[in-house]
């Protein structure tokens, strides 16, 4: 049977149970059910279980429903308003004014939810209100808060980045650092466009509010104190090698609920609510690992992904190209799947050909999870989209124009991290070895 063949047969049926709404999850599996019968003779039960153990016992998998957890229990308390309240009096001066609130909030809230759904919906809830009573410009402040909203996919502990690491074999603390400075620069370049905006636009944007003595800006920051020594924490030990991620996630959930605690948001309600969502989030994202690794197996057998490799390997292609037509063909993906699913997919086939082109692993996390960034604002499965449609009852198309400048300004940061993979590499260069 020929490769072409091969690949039609498995593509068209995971394309075909898509199509048909079969959880994605369920789809890997059944795609990989076939290959196993058409490629090999072991007996399908013994490698099932087996695969579903090992693809799931991994101990850095603990990681993830712990961050989830601690995402969800900050998202049930007063620390997304204390970030508005905080970083107010500090943006109010800037050009375009509280417009940055919404993105330096979403920079600051990532590094704790890990998820850009979250991330999307909590700042949107807090801050979308107050700057539509001050008369900011709704397309622009929606935009920023979609595009924003993606840095809970990059900023640390981003639960892609976990799944990356997993699928990949590669560190999820030196993952984590490679995170960091791409996801500032994505910060940068958003203010920077909003300030530009703002300037070339100043009939579209309020009188900025007066400005308050130094004392007072420094009393209203109190309230970003807890949570600056919860990422603090959190990061912090992980960068200087005191903790693993695993370790660090289960600090972080106590920290949370005492944070939660303290602010009187905790109670038995909330609590139960904030682990049944984690436990809902992580067993999706377990059932679609676990899918991809079956489906990863059934195609071993058959040694597609080694010659796809060494295909597109003899094909000559520099490592621009190669980063150019991956980079539109996780953009394509995007639009149609979500972005773990995406990542589960891919890296087992592609890992093997990024490697023999000698593309560090950890940079090539960071630009997958920076193309699956863009993913979060193209229809028609755009999920920060989806988050602001379902608050705002806009429909999909005027808030995916809203987010077209922050969609083009993830590209310009594709090309400055590939122009520069320093942005990436620094940071994990400099870590103590976990």
């Amino acid at each position: 049977m020929s490769d072409t063949l091969l690949s039609l047969i498995l593509v068209g049926t995971l394309i075909a149970s898509l199509a048909l709404g079969v959880w994605v999850s369920m789809a890997l599996f059944i795609t990989g059910l076939i290959g196993m019968v058409l490629f090999s003779n072991a007996p399908l039960g013994s490698v099932l279980a087996t695969n579903l153990w090992t693809s799931s016992s991994e101990w850095s998998l603990a990681a993830l429903p712990l961050f989830i957890w601690m995402g969800e229990i900050l998202l049930r308390s007063r620390v997304s308003r204390d970030l508005f309240e905080g970083l107010s009096p500090w943006l109010r001066s800037l050009p375009g004014g509280l417009a940055h609130t919404g993105i330096m909030a979403s920079g600051i809230f990532a590094a704790v939810s890990g998820s850009s759904a979250a991330t999307c919906a909590t700042v949107a809830k807090v801050a979308l209100p107050e700057l539509q009573k001050r008369g900011y410009d709704e397309k622009l402040v929606l935009g920023a808060i979609a595009g924003s909203g993606t840095l809970g996919l990059m900023i640390p502990p981003s639960i892609i980045l976990i799944v990356y690491g997993v699928a990949a074999e590669q560190s999820i603390a030196r993952l984590f650092m490679a995170g960091v400075l791409p996801g500032l620069l994505i910060v940068a370049l958003y203010m920077g466009y909003i300030s530009l905006w703002s300037v070339l636009n100043p009939s579209k944007v309020p009188a900025k509010d007066p400005a308050l003595p130094f004392m007072t800006k420094l009393r209203r920051s109190g309230s970003l104190i807890p949570i600056t020594l919860l990422i603090g924490g959190v990061i912090g030990s992980i960068y200087l090698g005191w903790a693993s991620p695993t370790d660090s996630a289960a600090v972080g959930v106590v920290l949370s609920l005492l944070l939660s605690w303290w602010f009187g948001d905790l109670s038995w309600a909330s609590f139960k609510d904030s682990a049944i969502a984690a436990t809902m989030s992580s067993a999706m994202i377990a059932f679609i690992m676990a899918g991809a690794a079956f489906l990863t197996l059934s195609m071993g057998y058959s040694g597609l992904p080694a010659r796809i490799a060494a295909w597109i390997g003899g094909m000559g292609l520099s490592n621009g190209t190669l980063i150019f037509a991956l980079a539109i063909f996780f953009v394509g993906l995007g639009c149609f799947l979500d972005g773990v699913s995406i990542v589960v997919l891919t890296t087992a086939v592609l890992l093997p050909t990024i490697l023999q082109a000698g593309i560090d692993p950890i940079w090539f996390g960071i630009f997958l999870v920076m193309v699956v960034e863009m993913g979060q604002l193209t229809p028609p499965v755009g999920l920060n989209l989806f988050v602001l449609q379902g608050m705002t009852g806009r429909d999909l198309w005027w808030l995916s124009k809203a987010a077209l400048p922050f969609f083009l300004l993830l590209i310009l940061a594709l090309i400055l991290i590939t122009v520069m993979p320093q942005i990436v590499s620094v940071l994990p260069s400099l870590m103590y070895d976990l």
